[in-house]
């Protein structure tokens, strides 16, 4: 039974995972646009989005949760500069845009980016 069993694995043991993850989100954050497989930007896309509401609320705390899942400087990019833009906005920040590309193994790809 696959109760509670939620979130894809990559192949990968949970540390491994974890970072992979951090890195894909350092660079989103980065370049506010990527292009990758629809699984990972799927997977992305509501820890980023999480995150993004944390920078909203612009106090210590926010940003020290920033700074525990992201390096230094995208969590500074994420904070004053990203997540203000989104003060409005209910949700919904990031958008998955499936490409007709497939890479060399057949995976589907997709480009995330955040909303304007």
């Amino acid at each position: 039974m696959k109760h509670l069993n939620k979130g894809r694995k990559f192949h990968r043991k949970r540390g491994e995972r974890k970072a992979f993850f951090k890195t894909l989100s350092h660079n989103l954050i980065m370049r506010e646009k990527i292009q990758t497989t629809t699984a990972r930007a799927k997977e992305i896309k509501p820890q980023v989005e999480r995150l993004v509401t944390y920078g909203k609320k612009q106090n210590l705390g926010g940003m020290r949760l920033l700074l525990q899942k992201l390096p230094k400087v995208s969590a500074n990019k994420l904070y004053y500069e990203i997540a203000p833009r989104y003060k409005s906005r209910p949700g919904g920040y990031l958008r998955i845009t499936r490409t007709v590309k497939t890479r060399a193994d057949g995976s589907d790809m997709s480009i995330i980016e955040f909303v304007k």
